[in-house]
Order: structure tokens, then sequence, then C-alpha cells
């Protein structure tokens, strides 16, 4: 694993003891876990303080992320949906200053006015925006760089974490080479999530720019 690299996990399942000496006795010592700002039902528990600071006491940054949503539509959508991940992240105390992604799945309609909108809320709400997505998808890659071209924002000021390719789940020493797959226009992709649905544990595995990482809660 490059050095710049962090390696991670991230789940839709809460973190508790058991949960976490999974991924350390069977891959190593996160760095860093995705968790999801709120429960969405049959797809992810919300994180909670108490299992903040249980990752926290173990030395682990949490990546947030934002799903509730189910399309990517609509610049003031965006905004809402922004919005809605800040006061999600409020309530659990995740400092200003903290990358927050938004989760726009492969089956979703996307648009450059919601990525414009979801960056423009975030940006002025303190927050720093992030958006998990699927590059090799031609709507997300159609979006994003229009977006970016017309928003300096998007540009200089967004971090994308691509879910493509991916080769599967891996102990960090075992990593693959850093490639994920990205937008064919200027894209900061600072995070790639290259392994999913790891058998011994429900997470999936990731690498990360240390740009990014310092930048977790």
């Amino acid at each position: 694993m490059p050095e710049q690299m962090l390696w991670g996990v991230d789940s839709a399942s809460r973190v508790g003891n058991d949960l976490y000496q999974c991924v350390v006795r069977n891959f190593g010592n996160p760095a860093y876990w995705g968790r999801y700002l709120a429960t969405v039902p049959n797809a992810a528990d919300g994180l909670t303080r108490a299992e903040a600071s249980f990752l926290h006491r173990n030395g682990v940054k949490i990546l947030p992320i934002y799903s509730k949503f189910t399309q990517a539509v609509g610049y003031g959508q965006g905004r809402i949906a922004a919005r809605n991940s800040m006061y999600y992240a409020q309530l659990l105390g995740i400092p200003k200053g903290t990358m927050l992604f938004a989760n726009i799945e492969k089956r979703f309609q996307v648009d450059e006015a919601w990525i414009r909108g979801w960056v423009d809320a975030v940006d002025q709400g303190g927050y720093r925006p992030g958006i998990y997505c699927d590059p090799s998808q031609p709507a997300f890659s159609r979006a994003y760089c229009l977006a970016q071209e017309k928003s300096e924002k998007v540009r200089t000021r967004t971090v994308l974490w691509s879910q493509e390719p991916t080769p599967g789940p891996s102990s960090p020493r075992q990593a693959p080479a850093y490639s994920p797959v990205r937008p064919p226009c200027p894209a900061q992709v600072w995070a790639w999530q290259y392994g999913e649905n790891a058998r011994e544990c429900p997470v999936d595995t990731n690498l990360m720019n240390r740009r990014l990482f310092q930048w977790l809660w």
C-alpha cells in the first residue's frame, strides 16, 4: 500500500466490539470507519454518539455518509439533502470542517444542479462536501463534469469517493495499487471503495488519500 494511502472500512451496521474485533482479527486495524448519519430502514443503521465514542476510543476516525434520499435531481433538492445531512451531523456533535459524503448510488437519477446544490449548501454550512459515487456510470460522470464546469466550488472543494472497480476486500498489506475509476474531467478522487461485502465481516474495504483523512471526524 502506498505511503500516502490509508486503509479503512465502511459498514451499514452499527459498530460494537464484536464487529470491530472481527475486522481487526481478519483484516487489521482500520484508520477510519465509514458510517451513516441517519437510519434508512432495511438499508443502514444510523450512527449513534455511543458508537462514535467507541470508535474514537479505539483510535478510529469516522467518515460520515448521508444517504437519506433516493434521487439526486434539482438544485433545491441538493440543498435540502445538504441541510438534512448537517442537521444529523450537528446532533452527533460532528464539528464544522468535517467532510460529509452524499451517497449517490448507481441506480439514482442525478443531474448537475443537484451536485451544485449539495456542494453550495454544505460549503456554506461550514462543512466540506464529498460525494460517494460510481464514475463509470455515464449519468453521474456527465452530471459531475457539467457541475464542475459551472462551479468553482465543485471543481476545487469537492472530494469524490469512487466505488469502482471492486477487485475485492483485503487487508491493508494486500490492498491493490490505488486505481479508482474517475470522471473524464478534473476531479479530486481521494477515496476508493475497492472491496465490497467482505465474507468474514459485514464491511467494505477502502483506500484513502491522507489529504482527505485530516477532514474526517
